[in-house]
């Protein structure tokens, strides 16, 4: 037998082999997506709703009009009460969001000073600062720094002001719950009454729902 049909002969199964290869390669089925792959997101970002209940305490509050409430004095001293406020904002990706805020406030000071309440509303920005994982590496924990202004009318009129602008600013921390929509928190906040030059604290922990 000469080189040629040597070559020829040991070539033939070889390539013969080859293509039968490459065409079961083609052929082969897709396998399945795996079942226990996610197939959602753990913690849900975008627009969202939050509810807050909490505490509100003015270490001062002075009589706006001592003329018009004469037994209240210079003021009332310390002042405190529920707080509630209603959010509807937006997460600016993973590190910012942005939020329109209604806010509610009942004070009560000394009994001659008597009670008061605040109502108004503004906007809230809040920066993530860190977060902490799971054990599904999930970063659940949130420490955040949030900063808030609000525009807000008294009553009745004239004891802590008539109308007033109040800045709060603070540390929070927020929980992203196993419901991936729903999260709860809780800031500590300093608190200041700029006409009334009313400086003060907050405690409050909300509920967010993201959609």
């Amino acid at each position: 037998m000469t080189v040629r049909p040597l070559v020829r002969v040991v070539a033939a199964p070889l390539l013969l082999a080859l293509a039968s290869a490459a065409a079961a390669q083609e052929a082969a089925p897709v396998l399945p997506d795996d079942p226990r792959a996610p197939r959602f997101r753990e913690i849900e970002r975008g627009w969202f709703t939050a509810a807050e209940l909490g505490w509100l305490g003015f270490f001062k509050t002075p009589t706006a009009e001592p003329a018009r409430y004469p037994g209240a004095g210079a003021g009332g001293g310390f002042g405190s009460g529920l707080v509630v406020g209603l959010q509807a904002g937006v997460d600016l990706g993973r590190s910012a969001s942005l939020a329109l805020v209604l806010l509610g406030a009942n004070q009560e000071a000394s009994v001659n000073y008597g009670a008061f309440s605040l109502l108004g509303a503004g906007g809230d920005l809040r920066l993530f600062l860190a977060g902490m994982r799971d054990a599904q590496q999930v970063d659940r924990l949130h420490l955040y720094l949030h900063g808030r202004g609000a525009w807000f009318a008294t009553d009745p009129k004239g004891l802590f002001g008539r109308t007033d602008v109040l800045l709060m600013a603070g540390p929070g921390i927020e929980y992203f719950t196993r419901l991936r929509h729903f999260s709860v928190g809780l800031a500590a906040d300093g608190v200041f009454a700029l006409k009334a030059k009313a400086a003060g604290i907050a405690v409050v922990p909300t509920v967010r729902y993201t959609f």
